[in-house]
């Protein structure tokens, strides 16, 4: 039994010893490598803006030929701009006054790396209203025209009896002639007149001829002083040939005793 014992021991120890060698001989796996991650790759750059144009107007809108219209324009991240019909390049933001004959558009165009913008405005052009008819030309205005309405209708110059002095209220009827006689020989510079003098009928026929040419040449005198030309005024006596008035009164008499204007012949 005792001896069962030994041997039974001894092929454990055996069996162990054996297992042991065994498991010595076995070859250990290496360690797994080590897990690398892999560097993210660098994100992209972000791409180049696209030009932009902010504004791009015209002011008026409709012009008239020979009449101005202003181009204004804003622009953004433009590497060129350019305006078309003869204004080339521009600057990113700008004023240009245009001319144009015609209905015109005008196109704004801005590039750049990330992409173009255009814009366009329209220049309505018409031509101006036709100018308005001349105007007739007044009615000319001859000498006797002025003649008949303002001396012929004024009164004559007056005197007192036997008297060739340019009383107060004959100053004041020759002062008017005068300023009419020189307009009407401004209008019509072939224009005269003839100032008569006349009497009353009282005194001899030659005697009043002397009294009315008197008469006369003092009315004369008194216009020329006033500054109508003498040359187109000529004096002539009547006497008292060529009465307004026959009745035998002093308010008759007054009438007659007068410095008479008439258009030349």
């Amino acid at each position: 039994m005792r001896m069962n014992q030994r041997t039974l021991s001894a092929a454990v120890f055996a069996l162990v010893l054996m297992v042991s060698v065994t498991a010595c001989k076995k070859k250990v796996p290496p360690p797994p490598p080590p897990i690398v991650k892999p560097t993210p790759p660098e994100p992209p750059p972000p791409p180049a803006p696209a030009a932009r144009i902010t504004n791009f107007t015209v002011e008026p809108r409709a012009i008239q030929t020979g009449q101005s219209a202003t181009l204004t324009w804003a622009v953004a991240n433009a590497t060129d701009i350019s305006i078309n019909n003869g204004i080339g390049t521009v600057a990113a933001n700008g004023t240009r006054q245009v001319f144009p004959t015609s209905t015109t558009t005008y196109t704004l165009t801005a590039s750049a790396a990330g992409g173009n913008d255009t814009r366009s405005v329209t220049v309505d052009v018409s031509a101006p209203p036709p100018p308005p008819p001349p105007q007739p030309p007044p009615p000319k205005v001859t000498g006797i025209d002025i003649f008949n309405r303002e001396i012929a209708s004024g009164g004559d110059a007056l005197f007192d009896y036997d008297k060739s002095d340019i009383r107060d209220d004959a100053r004041q009827v020759l002062t008017h002639d005068a300023d009419a006689l020189k307009r009407a020989f401004a209008a019509d510079p072939s224009f005269s007149v003839v100032l008569e003098g006349h009497c009353d009928e009282r005194g001899s026929a030659e005697y009043n001829l002397g009294l009315g040419d008197r008469r006369a040449t003092a009315a004369k005198d008194f216009l020329v002083q006033l500054g109508v030309p003498a040359d187109k005024i000529r004096s002539i006596s009547y006497g008292k040939d060529r009465p307004v008035c026959t009745d035998a009164s002093e308010a008759c008499y007054q009438r007659n005793r007068r410095a008479h204007l008439a258009p030349g012949q």
